[in-house]
């Protein structure tokens, strides 16, 4: 009984671990493959199985391009 108690928690705590290391990635690895791109996300291309490739919106002081 303690041993399958100790399974349970070890594997429901690493469950959202596991599908942010597993994320399939976009845009030279910039990006990530999602069903939608959140508020503050651009969408850049498509993926595979019908997903969006989303990269994270910077603001204009931050942008590499104009340093």
């Amino acid at each position: 009984m303690r041993m399958s108690l100790f399974l349970f928690a070890v594997f429901f705590f690493l469950a959202p671990a596991r599908s942010g290391f597993l994320e399939e990635k976009c845009y030279k690895l910039k990006g990530r493959c999602m069903e939608s791109c959140q508020i503050n996300e651009e969408l850049v291309g498509l993926c595979g199985k019908s997903l969006k490739c989303c990269v994270t919106l910077q603001a204009c002081w931050k942008s590499k391009e104009n340093a």
